[in-house]
């Protein structure tokens, strides 16, 4: 009896840190992501989170976009803290491809990784057709600092239509005009 008792304090006891194990690695995943999205922002401190409102020539304004111009939505998926949940006035609405990208700021400084998003138009002579994954290539881009001539590398390619929005900032209440660029995907309907 005494051998079984023994048995079965062994057995909880193998239960319980093996629980315990789940739960740690379950919160080690969840602070890895939160870490990844904090990063994520920090780089994009750098952002010109509005502009002019200039846009290449020859971008073309989309045909039927599911948000038209002086609409609104709600961001699902901001790049860049105070855009998650924000709402969106549509400015423009431009059918392209739009890259996620990676490169080296021309001012010096820490490599950018995964930079949503530049669009086709803003690329240096990058031809007719969409770029594929792991192209090199030059961008007239000014999102942000040390991007103007940068040789950017393609990480993601998406045909979408790309929304420069208008928006509030959920965290610090600034107006921000014009802001380049956030994909159909990353808007959701007002409701």
């Amino acid at each position: 009896m005494e051998l079984q008792r023994k048995w079965h304090v062994g057995l909880l006891m193998v239960v319980a840190f093996l629980a315990l194990s789940a739960c740690a690695e379950d919160t080690a995943d969840t602070k890895k992501q939160n870490t990844a999205e904090q990063q994520t922002e920090m780089e994009h401190s750098s952002m010109n989170h509005a502009s002019s409102g200039e846009v290449p020539t020859t971008l073309k304004n989309a045909d039927n976009p599911m948000y038209p111009v002086g609409s609104t939505a709600v961001i699902i998926n901001g790049h860049m803290e105070g855009m998650k949940g924000a709402e969106a006035t549509i400015v423009g609405a431009y059918d392209t491809t739009a890259y996620m990208i990676s490169y080296e700021p021309t001012t010096g400084g820490k490599r950018v990784e995964n930079h949503k998003w530049v669009i086709h138009e803003e690329l240096l002579n990058p031809g007719s057709e969409p770029l594929t994954s792991g192209t090199e290539v030059k961008t007239d881009a000014s999102h942000m600092e040390g991007m103007v001539n940068a040789t950017v590398r393609i990480d993601e390619a998406l045909q979408t239509t790309v929304y420069m929005i208008d928006y509030v900032s959920t965290t610090n209440g600034d107006v921000v005009t014009n802001h380049k660029w956030v994909t159909e995907d990353e808007l959701t309907k007002n409701e």
